[in-house]
């Protein structure tokens, strides 16, 4: 499998390498990071100063040319009715999209004498090896420690693993 990370708008390194990282170790795969794109025109919702979460899958979709292909903003992301999303994928696809706009915000409770910048890094590597795991046809899962557990919060990402669960990984295996 080959992965292409879409950076959109202008991330930190950090983030194209975290990103690129977690999607190593999770999936064993080649990743490309391409140069940065421009937030895709009609993207953005005056109403709900948000923009619309699809509209970078389909900017992924055409820019990524890799078996699986994920945009990676900063832009705050909303999906239909959901007030916002982390990231968003269509299950069996090949586009997906992940946003680091509330990523950065919250703590991670006081579970773990990380520093802000390790809570954040972790949380870019979850949510890209959640929204990829969508790609090859994964569920949400029940397990709280699986990256694929649903997780609406960033105190939930907190929670969850860095990895698939067994049940998860002998899935996409």
């Amino acid at each position: 499998m080959h992965v292409d990370i879409v950076p959109v708008g202008d991330l930190p390194a950090l983030v194209k390498r975290e990103a690129s990282t977690g999607l190593r170790s999770v999936y064993d795969c080649d990743v490309t990071v391409h140069d940065p794109q421009s937030v895709p025109e009609g993207a953005y919702d005056a109403d709900r100063d948000q923009y619309r979460a699809e509209e970078f899958i389909d900017l992924a979709k055409r820019v990524g040319v890799g078996t699986k292909n994920v945009a990676v903003t900063d832009m705050d992301l909303f999906y239909r009715r959901r007030n916002y999303v982390f990231g968003l994928a269509y299950l069996d696809g090949n586009g997906s999209v992940i946003s680091t706009h509330r990523l950065q915000t919250s703590s991670d409770g006081g579970i773990s004498n990380k520093s802000a910048s390790e809570v954040f890094a972790e949380r870019v590597r979850k949510e890209v090896v959640h929204e990829i795991g969508h790609t090859l046809g994964l569920e949400h899962c029940d397990n709280k420690r699986c990256v694929m557990n649903f997780s609406p919060t960033v105190r939930e990402v907190d929670v969850k693993e860095q990895t698939l669960c067994g049940s998860c990984q002998r899935t996409v295996l």
